[in-house]
């Protein structure tokens, strides 16, 4: 049996979901969404690229503050969502694009901002899609990396990239804050300003959203009622399986540009 590419296991499993995550309270708001819209606030000519961008909520929140706003994700079916969701607020600066973060066909030096939030741990090469944004990055641009990130200690890394795994087949992996600093050195970036947080999963909906199926749903539970006293502690595993993790977010700049 031929075993789909991990692009195609990417829109499989986000395609017939693009509803959900337009919907998703998870990603339709934050403090890092607020700072994303304030980054572009003041820059009314600003052409932004929204990659990865899943259920458009980066686009919306800057489109009214600049001229043009390109969300590229992988799945048709999510930039359809986008589209529409677009249109419903009447953000005509919004256009979409279809294509993997690694291999993006606008010029050299074409946008004035580049953000990404929650999608970089689904990407097959996060350091190709790292110089991808940087290269399309104007030299005063400015860059946001938003995502989930992974605790240090062996135990607790295993344990976040088991769950994710097991409810969603496209997860690559949630890398920690030293692997995101380095590999956004190696693109030719330099971080200006990180900001840690933490964020609650209640897990009804976290499973709903990804429609994750009854086997691995419950494989899941198994691990968290199985997890050492570190593990639950820092992860504040709760009776109904809610959980948290910590997040990032990475304000970025070219290098060369400093």
């Amino acid at each position: 049996m031929t075993k789909p590419h991990h692009d195609a296991l990417v829109v499989a499993q986000f395609g017939a979901r693009a509803g959900a995550y337009v919907a998703s309270s998870v990603h339709a708001q934050g403090d890092d969404l607020r700072e994303i819209a304030q980054l572009v606030a003041g820059h009314p000519h600003a052409r932004v690229l929204d990659l990865g961008c899943g259920g458009g909520h980066v686009a919306f929140a800057v489109a009214p503050h600049v001229a043009e706003v390109v969300a590229n994700d992988l799945s048709e079916e999510m930039l359809g969502a986008v589209a529409a969701g677009a249109a419903s607020r009447a953000l005509v600066n919004v256009s979409t694009h279809c294509g993997p973060a690694e291999s993006l066909p606008f010029e050299g030096e074409s946008f004035d901002f580049v953000f990404t939030r929650f999608s970089a741990h689904h990407w097959y090469d996060l350091q190709a899609g790292l110089a991808q944004a940087r290269r399309v990055l104007k030299p005063s641009g400015r860059a946001a990396f938003v995502d989930v990130v992974a605790p240090a200690p062996a135990a607790l890394d295993t344990f976040l990239q088991s769950v994710e795994l097991l409810r969603d087949s496209s997860h690559v992996r949630d890398y920690t804050v030293d692997q995101w600093t380095q590999f956004l050195a190696a693109a030719g970036f330099a971080v200006a300003h990180s900001t840690p947080r933490r964020l609650r999963l209640e897990f009804d909906s976290w499973i709903a959203r990804m429609q994750t199926p009854a086997v691995q749903t419950r494989a899941i539970r198994a691990l968290q009622a199985a997890a050492s006293e570190p593990v639950a502690a820092h992860f504040e595993l709760e009776p109904d399986g809610s959980f948290v993790v910590d997040t990032i977010a990475i304000e970025a700049e070219r290098a060369d540009s400093i």
